[in-house]
């Protein structure tokens, strides 16, 4: 990438300045290290790990991934090596790239959330995103981020325990997405990412059983996108912290149709999958129809749809 690519480029999201807008998802690249051989991490906006806990986990039984049309289910259930190994063994390897590195935390308590927080606030870090689509053991099983006291408790904890930008990822599983937004902003999130995956679940006619082991999974991909366009448009007219767009983006243009629901930041998922290159190619090709309009920088397309 030439300096002037960086100067069109080039953002600062929650503080965490990054060459390019386009990040990778949580949980479609690995560590980032397992996409070393196709891709230069260099060249990425930032590199968002796969979600991370306190202890090990093996992640659920059964078959976790299953195709679906414009998409794909998934019930990987979080499986990861735990945050030990992650600080000893794995961001020491990713401290060689030239890459923001943020980490995705889930925790089954409001606590684990602020210990993660606590044991991740170190240099090599950049941020932490904020996983709140899981299960809050202590409440009976109700998920941190369909429940505004519950996503405002798990920010507070987590902002006082890192001096780290806080991400923080919303469920689009939700009544009102706004009131989520702007109830993690006013506990003090730094920036809000959306969306996560959408429930579904896909059956098999010949054995007449669910396909996942799990039964049902999140469901992402480009089938997605026109819900994740349409919630970051809301969001993104109802909050001052930056929105980080995410949900099917496989091109430049559909990054470009996040940008200007409101984006300031777009993160590729699914579609690593397909092309290991993804986020490079669709940061080119942002870069190329900001040449093509006549523009100076990314940010001049942030929120500018005309209604």
């Amino acid at each position: 990438m030439s300096v002037g690519d960086s100067d069109m480029l080039g953002v600062t999201i929650a503080g965490i300045k990054m060459k390019t807008p386009v990040m990778t998802a949580s949980g479609t690249f690995g560590f980032g290290l397992e996409y070393k051989d196709f891709v230069n991490l260099n060249k990425i906006g930032a590199v968002v790990v796969k979600g991370t806990t306190l202890l090990p986990r093996s992640g659920n039984q059964g078959r976790r991934i299953a195709e679906t049309p414009a998409g794909m289910l998934n019930s990987i259930g979080l499986e990861n090596p735990g945050v030990d190994e992650f600080l000893s063994e794995i961001l020491p390897r990713l401290k060689e790239y030239d890459v923001p590195v943020i980490v995705n935390i889930s925790g089954n308590t409001v606590e684990e959330y602020g210990e993660l927080a606590a044991r991740l606030n170190v240099a090599d870090v950049a941020g932490v995103e904020l996983n709140i689509s899981c299960p809050n053991v202590k409440e009976g099983g109700i998920a941190f981020g369909t429940n505004c006291d519950s996503a405002s408790a798990v920010v507070k904890q987590v902002k006082s325990n890192t001096d780290l930008p806080v991400i923080v990822k919303l469920s689009p599983n939700v009544t009102d997405i706004v009131a989520m937004a702007q109830s993690v902003e006013d506990a003090g999130a730094d920036a809000i990412s959306l969306i996560n995956t959408l429930l579904g679940m896909s059956i098999d006619i010949h054995k007449w059983r669910p396909v996942l082991g799990n039964v049902v999974g999140g469901l992402s991909g480009p089938a997605v996108k026109p819900i994740a366009v349409r919630m970051v448009w809301q969001v993104a007219r109802a909050v001052k912290v930056p929105v980080i767009g995410m949900g099917g983006i496989v091109t430049a243009v559909d990054a470009i149709e996040f940008m200007l629901a409101g984006a300031s930041a777009v993160a590729v998922g699914t579609a690593n999958f397909i092309n290991p290159c993804a986020a490079q190619s669709v940061a080119d090709g942002m870069k190329d129809y900001i040449k093509q309009r006549g523009l100076s920088h990314v940010s001049e397309l942030v929120g500018k749809v005309n209604l």
